[in-house]
């Protein structure tokens, strides 16, 4: 099973940027699709963006298209999300997750294995 590490949460005001960044075993995580989920406080996991492995699918929410941005770093090792724009609404703790399988296109957004412990954004007004 693939090993997720996040990375990158903290606690911002509107308007501000963030960077999350997800560490993966590049061996073990080939052919993978990678993307980031969140739960924000009371209410049940939702899905945010994805990334197919080979970079050439992508898919975002529509509450963050536009001001996030899903990205991977074969330097790094790392699946990143650069958050700009944030906004309360987007406070929550933020998972990666990874599904393999899907080199080229994406799974359903419930379909994903492995997952990371998770780190918390949160935004002040």
């Amino acid at each position: 099973q693939v090993q997720l590490a996040e990375s990158g949460g903290g606690e911002v005001q509107t308007g501000d940027s963030l960077r999350l960044s997800c560490a993966y075993s590049r061996l073990t995580v080939a052919g993978y699709a990678m993307a980031w989920f969140r739960q924000p406080p009371g209410k049940e996991r939702e899905f945010v963006a994805a990334l197919a492995w080979n970079g050439g699918r992508t898919d975002y929410a529509e509450s963050i298209k536009g001001r996030f941005t899903i990205s991977r770093d074969d330097a790094r090792n790392t699946v990143n999300l650069q958050m700009n724009s944030l906004k309360p609404e987007d406070t929550a703790v933020y998972y990666c997750a990874a599904r393999h399988g899907y080199s080229t296109s994406l799974p359903p957004k419930w379909d994903y294995t492995a997952w990371g412990h998770g780190t918390q954004v949160t935004i002040y007004p």
